[in-house]
């Protein structure tokens, strides 16, 4: 059942470069490793399909990055666990590139905050929810939202560009009263 929240607040993306670059290393090392067994004969020559599309995602994700998108490798990563299963004892770092692959989308999905008048819910993983007897105060000013629990626990956060002053004050206004009202 999918529930309807008053307001979504999206975090401001974060800079994935280190997780591009850790996925990169990955599909350089399984490319070099995949050439080097397939140019000794031992491995099979289905391989060569793991390679060529080790290398043409990888072109697809370069392409994407030119254009101002989020690159996401699991494709590129799962060839090269399909490429790990055709060598000899290579069924382990195949495991850890399946992980590297699933794990990737959820490491990049936009971080968000819902709000409706019973709670407030993280999209983290795993999902966090709390009731708003959790927090002493909750606002957005100048794009930037602060949560302050009552555990003293302070989150401050950039939101996503594109919300207005209207938007901010709805939200403040709403935020306000659930706060006085549960108080």
């Amino acid at each position: 059942m999918n529930k309807t929240y008053q307001f979504v607040i999206e975090l401001k993306r974060p800079n994935y470069k280190s997780i591009n670059w850790i996925s990169q290393l990955m599909l350089l090392l399984s490319l070099a490793a995949f050439t080097f067994v397939y140019f000794q004969g031992l491995v099979q020559p289905k391989i060569i399909i793991c390679i060529i599309g080790i290398i043409a995602w990888w072109a697809f994700c370069s392409w994407q990055a030119k254009n101002g998108k989020i690159v996401y490798y699991r494709i590129g990563l799962l060839f090269a666990c399909l490429g790990w299963f055709f060598v000899q004892n290579g069924k382990w770092i195949g495991i850890i590139f399946l992980i590297a692959a699933t794990l990737e989308k959820q490491a990049k999905f936009p971080q968000e905050i819902a709000f409706d008048n019973d709670e407030i819910v993280f999209n983290t993983f795993p999902k966090k929810q709390y009731r708003w007897t959790d927090f002493n105060n909750i606002i957005i000013k100048d794009g930037i939202i602060t949560i302050d629990f009552k555990n003293n626990k302070l989150l401050q956060k950039e939101i996503q560009s594109g919300s207005t002053a209207q938007d901010e004050q709805d939200f403040n206004e709403f935020c306000s009263n659930r706060l006085h009202t549960i108080s």
